[in-house]
């Protein structure tokens, strides 16, 4: 039966891939979740009926990342929720995961895709973090989403990696500027991980596989099981003293 002591973590992206794997490992350690998608709302219903066959609580709300006008409204949407559902007027945990790819060299990338790139993954995770910080308790923690593509450099991910290392920046900032209300503040740093994400191309290109798995210590492409568990293990108490820091979770990947 949950309760209205148990934490709550807001997981955008949460319906699929690495979302999803973070919602429900978060489940399995007794937090409950706010979860949003865009458009497929079967997915995310999906996902809070697995959320309810682990003991816990979840709720779907739909939201466009890419989209920081509509971001005041969602605010509102969550205030409603947290005091229907929970009882609550605030949340614990909020974990800026969505996300889109686009490939393409610098001389090759076009403006539109480009935009829609810094809209989702900088300005998104700038402006959605900024309106739900009333909605954050003291103390809470927040995980942002880089890759490692902003450490190391494969040609047609320029502009990809540009932003996820805007938000390597800014998470270090949201930590010093965060830091006077006890809320912690890291990013996590996914290497090529097996999903439908940019087409499922690390999942279901099997020379593409093998070329990640060649480049990568522990032999293999990543699982979205490997992320979820780093995501749901650094909000964990026993990790609230790490702040303002990059963890790559790749496996090793070209080191």
């Amino acid at each position: 039966m949950t309760t209205n002591t148990s934490p709550i973590a807001l997981v955008t992206g949460g319906s699929r891939g690495l979302g999803r794997s973070a919602v429900l490992q978060l489940a399995q350690r007794g937090v409950d979740v706010i979860l949003t998608y865009k458009s497929n709302e079967a997915e995310a219903r999906a996902v809070v009926s697995a959320v309810a066959a682990l003991g816990r609580q979840a709720l779907a709300l739909q939201l466009d990342v890419g989209d920081s006008k509509t971001f005041p409204a969602f605010a509102e949407r969550v205030r409603q929720a947290l005091a229907t559902t929970w009882q609550r007027e605030r949340f614990d945990y909020l974990v800026n995961n969505a996300g889109v790819g686009a490939h393409g060299s610098i001389a090759e990338m076009d403006e539109a895709s480009f935009d829609l790139l810094f809209n989702v993954h900088l300005k998104g995770t700038f402006f959605l973090t900024q309106k739900m910080l009333p909605l954050i308790n003291d103390g809470g923690r927040i995980v942002n989403t880089s890759s490692g593509l902003a450490r190391f450099a494969l040609p047609g991910y320029a502009a990809y990696a540009a932003m996820k290392g805007g938000v390597e920046v800014l998470t270090r900032y949201m930590a010093k500027e965060l830091g006077a209300r006890g809320i912690s503040v890291n990013t996590i740093a996914p290497g090529a991980i097996e999903t439908d994400f940019g087409g499922g191309a690390v999942r279901d290109n099997a020379q593409l596989n093998t070329f990640v798995a060649a480049q990568t210590a522990l032999g293999r492409a990543g699982l979205p099981d490997d992320i979820g568990g780093a995501v749901a293990s650094l909000l964990m108490d026993a990790n609230k003293w790490i702040n303002a820091q990059r963890i790559e979770v790749s496996g090793g990947m070209f080191i």
